[in-house]
């Protein structure tokens, strides 16, 4: 008579240290792209403020 087997789990795929470092990766990229976002609407918030200083721009609509 023979005993009962014993199924091992078999590692298919990339493994846990892979892709934490996949994750890793993927989070920093994004994180990047959030603050190049950022700072591009920073910078377009500061131009806005200069032109509005030196008199260029009105936020007045103009009368007719």
């Amino acid at each position: 008579m023979a005993g009962p087997r014993v199924a091992h789990a078999t590692l298919k795929g990339p493994s846990v240290v892979k892709k934490l470092i996949i994750g890793m990766e993927l989070g920093l990229a994004a994180g990047g792209l959030r603050k190049m976002h950022h700072w591009n609407k920073q910078r377009k918030t500061r131009v806005f403020y200069d032109l509005l200083e030196r008199g260029e721009i009105s936020v007045i609509a103009a009368e007719e």
